[in-house]
């Protein structure tokens, strides 16, 4: 058996009226990959935050190397041999890759710093890894994937034993992903204890050993990934078995409710045509690049069109900005929720009630709080947010609740179109079905349902029809329960074809 490098017992962590974790026990060993799994809001950033030195823990011991700490610094931690990469990356953007590697330990000479020295280890460290980046390269101009591979890179040249990542996939494709994976796998080769947290499980069967499983800030269990079956980590992951994880409702297709035709903006949406109906939720797939986000934009008036036209039950309706979109009932659930789709300073209330001051306020303009009130009440309701109040902000809500939030807004419009980018995207399994059950109730009530999802399983296990792009265009259209991933794979990658009519 592998030595154990970190053992975390015990460990007790309360935040003003909640208590994060209760008694988690942890351990590590090197040349392991740990998945430490669970709903969003079960404590494993807590955790890992306490091993990194973000947060001081209440109560518990913890072991590093065979040393016990009482509680660490982020500085600490990374002398101690301790590195993580969080899911929002922590990168100075304006600093070169080597800058970044060793900013806050510079190289320092008599005058000057020793930029070509760090220069030339940032370059030895990333060839050791077989990633081709310039130490001179400007971070921000390099794309998420390739800042991840920086990141992980850092984490090396401080000799770190231990690395933690926080959803290192969740916006990468699939031959990114591959390269992550080759990267792990040296890792593990070279003794480096990794814990990695996920909500692809799919993802897990490439590169994990054993499996670590929290619920509502506890230990639930933990042992060999392979004597696991998914089943069996789901239901420790949600307290209960799920059935289904794509639960599909049948309906009968209705009429055209949403037109779109020869639509162009910018590059990367060219010439795109599609129509929406009753009864129905079409899914966009393509890969990274492909055009489908930029396409959701230009719809909802976000980025600006160069042509093409925009109906809605069988009327053009002109968009030129997300107001025209909103007021005809044509609403976006962005793909970075947090950044785009909240407030997140800001109380449930409020951002429910924000684009719906027209609802909620008198003709003289004030704000009627029995208006306020029953929108409020009228969307946790119909949504199940989970929350003990609506004046609770948004920031502390799960990834699953918070995208709810976003809908429920939209949906006290009773808008028409409802468009989901990357929806599920760093939520937990059980969420993720609550979101599939919310586009379902969707699609009953007669609502035009699209979504874009990078998850070709979802897309298949969640849509009626699929509509494939790439570069830009629409290059197949298929119904999801006649189609395969790989007839989905061959359109995506079909860069030269021209439009399906």
């Amino acid at each position: 058996m592998k030595e154990v490098i970190v053992s975390m017992k015990n460990i007790v962590k309360t935040f003003p009226g909640v208590k994060a974790l209760d008694n988690v026990n942890f351990e590590l060993r090197s040349g392991e990959v740990m998945a430490l799994l669970g709903e969003n809001g079960a404590g494993k950033s807590t955790l890992m935050k306490i091993l990194s030195g973000v947060y001081t823990k209440d109560g518990g011991t913890m072991t590093i190397f065979g040393k016990e700490y009482d509680n660490l610094t982020p500085k600490q931690a990374q002398e101690v041999g301790v590195a993580i990469i969080h899911q929002e990356l922590n990168m100075c953007r304006h600093l070169s890759v080597a800058e970044n590697m060793f900013l806050g330990r510079e190289r320092v000479g008599t005058v000057m710093l020793k930029n070509a020295e760090m220069e030339a280890e940032a370059a030895a460290i990333l060839n050791d890894l077989k990633i081709d980046i310039n130490p001179r390269q400007i971070v921000g101009e390099l794309p998420v994937s390739r800042q991840q591979m920086v990141e992980i890179a850092k984490a090396l040249s401080i000799h770190a034993k231990v690395l933690i990542m926080d959803e290192p996939t969740s916006a990468l494709t699939a031959k990114e992903i591959d390269e992550l994976f080759r990267i792990i796998r040296k890792l593990k080769e070279d003794g480096c204890g990794i814990v990695y947290i996920s909500h692809r499980l799919d993802e897990l069967k490439a590169i994990v050993d054993r499996v670590t499983i929290m619920r509502d800030g506890q230990y639930i269990t933990d042992g060999d990934f392979d004597s696991m079956t998914m089943d069996q980590i789901i239901a420790n992951m949600v307290g209960r078995e799920i059935k289904e994880q794509f639960p599909r409702v049948e309906c009968e297709k209705g009429k055209k409710i949403f037109e779109v035709k020869n639509l162009n903006a910018g590059r990367q949406v060219r010439d795109i045509s599609f129509s929406l109906y009753e009864g129905e939720i079409v899914g966009f797939a393509g890969l990274m690049g492909a055009g489908r986000t930029e396409t959701t934009r230009a719809i909802f008036g976000v980025d600006p069109k160069t042509g093409g036209q925009i109906f809605l039950d069988g009327k053009e309706v002109r968009i030129s900005c997300p107001m025209d979109a909103i007021k005809a009932g044509i609403v976006l659930a962005p793909e970075d929720r947090k950044k785009d789709g909240l407030c997140t300073k800001l109380s449930i209330r409020h951002n429910l009630a924000l684009p719906n001051l027209d609802l909620v306020c008198d003709k003289l303009g004030v704000i009627r709080n029995s208006r306020e009130d029953k929108l409020c009440e009228e969307a946790v309701k119909n949504l199940m947010i989970k929350t003990p109040n609506v004046e609770i902000n948004a920031a502390n809500l799960s990834g699953g609740n918070q995208q709810k939030v976003v809908v429920g807004k939209w949906l006290a419009r009773n808008s028409r179109v409802v468009i989901f980018d990357e929806p599920t995207r760093g939520i937990d399994v059980g969420a993720k079905v609550e979101i599939y059950n919310l586009m379902n109730k969707l699609k009953q009530e007669g609502i035009a349902v699209m979504f874009v999802s990078s998850e070709l399983p979802e897309v298949l296990g969640i849509a009626d029809r699929v509509i494939v792009m790439c570069d830009g265009r629409i290059t197949g259209e298929v119904m999801a329960r006649e189609t395969t991933q790989n007839e989905v794979l061959k359109y995506a990658t079909e860069f030269e074809k021209k439009q399906v009519g």
